[in-house]
C-alpha cells in the first residue's frame, strides 16, 4: 500500500481518530495493513477483526509489540495507550471501505477471476503470463473472500501495473460487494459447476452469481470465458463488455499431446499466429485455464513468445494436480478442494495419464452439496468405473461413491495403499478441504 497519514485513512473509513501518548492523525502508515498479529509488517495499520469464534481486540498489545503503528478497533476496552487508533462501528466493514477507497486511488487495470473450478490455477497462469511484461500484484493463495480480497487490494503497491484479484463465493450476493471493491476492467469466468449448490439451490443460481463479474464491466471492459460454457449466451446478454472466448474461440490449443508431467500444444491466437508451448501440469481442464491466461496476455499486448514463456514457467498454488514420485509411484496431489466437476476432471486426467501400472483414485468427501450429494457421489463412482480406475474412498459420507474399498480413517486408507501399490502405479488424491486427503497421501507416500 502507498504511504498515508493516519488521518487520511480514518476519513476513508469514516472512523473516529483516537489520540495516544505518541500523537494521532499525523502518524504515518507505511507498512500496509494487517489482520494477523503473527505477521505484522513494521509501521502497519492493524485491523482488530471480530467474528463468532475470535476477537482480535484481545490481542491489541501483541499487535503493538509486533510493530503496528496504529489500530482500527470497534471496542475500546482493551486499547493500549502506546499507539493511536481509529474507532469504527465494525472493523470488517471498515477494512472493506478502506479497500474500496484505495482501489479508487489506483490507476492500474484489474482482472477479476471467478468460477466453480480453476480460479486459483487460472490466477497463477495469468500472473505468470502478465509477469513477463508487467509488475503484477495477484491474490496470494486463495485469499478471495470478503476479507482476503480487501487485503489483496490493499497490498497493491504504487509501482504495480496490473492487479489480478480472485473472487470466491458460496452464497448468493457475495460477488457484488467484491466487484465494488475490486472494480475490474477485465473479468474471467472459468466455468459454472455445482460447487456450493447446497447454499445456492441450483446451477442456474450459481451462473447468475458468477455472472456478477460480467455485469460489473462497462462497455470498455472485456470478459474472458471458455467457448463451451453453456451459460455464455446469458453472460453475453448481461454485459456491455467485449467477450473473448477460448477453447474453440479466438484463443485455442491445437495438436495437444498430454504427458505425465503436463501437456504440450500449439497455442493459437487469432491476429498473432501460433507457437508451440507447454504447461507443467496435467489435465485438459488445465489447458483451458492456461488459455484464459493467454487471452489476458493478448488483451494486454504481450507477444506470443511472452505468453508461451509465462505458461511454461507458471508455478501453481499447492494441492492442485501437483505431481511427485514416491517409491516409484506417481502421486497426483489434488487435495486442496473438491466438487463434482473438479473431481470428474481429475479422474479424467488420471485416466489419460501415461501409467505403466494401476491407476487408483483416493477420494474423500465433497462439501456443500446438500440434497444433490447422493446423485453427485453416485455419478462420480460410475465415472471412475467407466474410466477403469481403482477407487478407494475415505470418510463416512464418502461411502456414497460406492467403492469396493472404503475406509473410515486416514491411517487405514494409507496402510491399504502402501500394501496394494507398486512401482509404476499412479495414485490421485482428491477431496474437499474438510476431507484432509493430504493426510492419507502424506502417510502413504511421503516425499
Amino acid at each position: 500500500m502507498k504511504t498515508y497519514a493516519l488521518h487520511e485513512l480514518a476519513t476513508a473509513m469514516n472512523g473516529k481518530l483516537l489520540q495516544s501518548e505518541k500523537g494521532g492523525g499525523e502518524c504515518v502508515i507505511s507498512g500496509g495493513v494487517s489482520t494477523d498479529t503473527r505477521s505484522i509488517p513494521p509501521a502497519a495499520l492493524f485491523f482488530a477483526l471480530k467474528g463468532e469464534n475470535f476477537d482480535a481486540h484481545h490481542f491489541l498489545d501483541k499487535a503493538v509489540g509486533a510493530g503496528a503503528a496504529a489500530l482500527v478497533i470497534q471496542d475500546t476496552a482493551h486499547l493500549p495507550a502506546e499507539v493511536p487508533a481509529v474507532l469504527v462501528e465494525d472493523t470488517l466493514t471498515a477494512l472493506q471501505a478502506l479497500a474500496r477507497w484505495y482501489r479508487a486511488e489506483l490507476a492500474l487495470p484489474v482482472i477479476a477471476i471467478t468460477g466453480s473450478n480453476g480460479k486459483t490455477s487460472t490466477k497463477d497462469f495469468t500472473k505468470s503470463v502478465l509477469g513477463q511484461k508487467f509488475r503484477v500484484n495477484a491474490t496470494l493463495g486463495n485469499l478471495n473472500n470478503h476479507i482476503g480480497l480487501p487485503l489483496t487490494v490493499l497490498a497493491t503497491e504504487e509501482d504495480d501495473e496490473i492487479g489480478i484479484f480472485e473472487m470466491g463465493m458460496n452464497h448468493s450476493g457475495e460477488l457484488a460487494p467484491l466487484c465494488e471493491i475490486g472494480r475490474p476492467n477485465v473479468s474471467i469466468i472459468t466455468n459454472v459447476g455445482t460447487a456450493h449448490i447446497e447454499h445456492m439451490g441450483s446451477r442456474d443460481a450459481i451462473a447468475l452469481e458468477k455472472g456478477t463479474l460480467a455485469r460489473a464491466l462497462d462497455k470498455e471492459g472485456t470478459l474472458l470465458v471458455p467457448s463451451d460454457c453453456d451459460y455464455l449466451s446469458d453472460f453475453r446478454a448481461s454485459t456491455a463488455a467485449r467477450i473473448v472466448t477460448v477453447g474453440e474461440g479466438s484463443v485455442r490449443a491445437e495438436n495437444i499431446v498430454p504427458g505425465i508431467a503436463g501437456s504440450c500444444f500449439d497455442l493459437v491466437v487469432d491476429g498473432l499466429g501460433s507457437i508451440p508451448t507447454s504447461i507443467a501440469v496435467a489435465g485438459e481442464h488445465m489447458i483451458t485455464n492456461a488459455l484464459l491466461a493467454a487471452a489476458a496476455g493478448h488483451h494486454f499486448g504481450l507477444t506470443l513468445e511472452q505468453i508461451s514463456l509465462g505458461l511454461k514457467h507458471a508455478e501453481l498454488t499447492g494441492g492442485r494436480l501437483r505431481q511427485f514420485q514416491s517409491h516409484g509411484v506417481t502421486v497426483l496431489d489434488d487435495t486442496y478442494n473438491a466438487n463434482p466437476e473438479s473431481v470428474i476432471a481429475a479422474l479424467e486426467t488420471l485416466a489419460n495419464l501415461p501409467c505403466a501400472g494401476q491407476r487408483t483414485a483416493a477420494l474423500g468427501v465433497m462439501a456443500e452439496l446438500g440434497d444433490h450429494a447422493s446423485e453427485a457421489y453416485s455419478r462420480i463412482g460410475k465415472k471412475a468405473s467407466e474410466l477403469g480406475l481403482r477407487l478407494i474412498t475415505v470418510g463416512e459420507e464418502a461411502q456414497a461413491y460406492g467403492a469396493a474399498q472404503h475406509f473410515q480413517s486416514s491411517a487405514e486408507a494409507a496402510h491399504w495403499l502402501l500394501e496394494n501399490s507398486n512401482s509404476g502405479d499412479c495414485v490421485l488424491f482428491k477431496g474437499s478441504r474438510m476431507a484432509a486427503m493430504e493426510r492419507v497421501m502424506n502417510q502413504a507416500f511421503p516425499l
